[in-house]
């Protein structure tokens, strides 16, 4: 299932992230998975979230610049090469990933993962039965 990353641009000075980390805290948002990446000038949050358009919505009336975009959260197993299998079998239908991120709970890697082809990555990822979370299984 397709589920809905943010992407928030944030300038390179100290606090911008607590910034936002507090916006969404205290308006009850729950951030699930997120990954920093940053470039001399600025940087980019991506974030899942409990509610996506509410954060939507108080982090615009903060002034930031966020993004919505569709990502793949996959689940396997949290052991060593259970990634690689997965990653292969999208790798052989020459499906490009433009960037991941992942986290582990227990005995289980949650994997975010934004591909160039979302179709036929699914489509990949259901023919060789890898379980893709539901945003309510985050």
């Amino acid at each position: 299932m397709i589920i809905k990353q943010l992407s928030v641009f944030l300038e390179n000075k100290t606090g911008r992230i607590n910034d936002v980390v507090h916006t969404l805290g205290t308006n009850g948002i729950n951030m699930h998975a997120f990954s920093m990446a940053e470039t001399a000038d600025f940087g980019i949050l991506r974030l899942i979230v409990s509610d996506v358009d509410k954060a939507v919505d108080v982090l615009r009336e903060k002034n930031f610049a966020v993004m919505s975009t569709d990502v793949v959260c996959l689940s396997c197993a949290n052991v060593p090469g259970s990634l690689a299998v997965v990653l292969e079998y999208l790798a052989e239908e020459q499906i490009f990933i433009e960037y991941m991120y992942a986290f582990a709970q227990a005995d289980q890697a949650h994997v975010v993962i934004k591909p160039n082809d979302m179709s036929q990555c699914l489509k990949v990822l259901e023919a060789h039965h890898c379980h893709v979370l539901a945003k309510d299984e985050l």
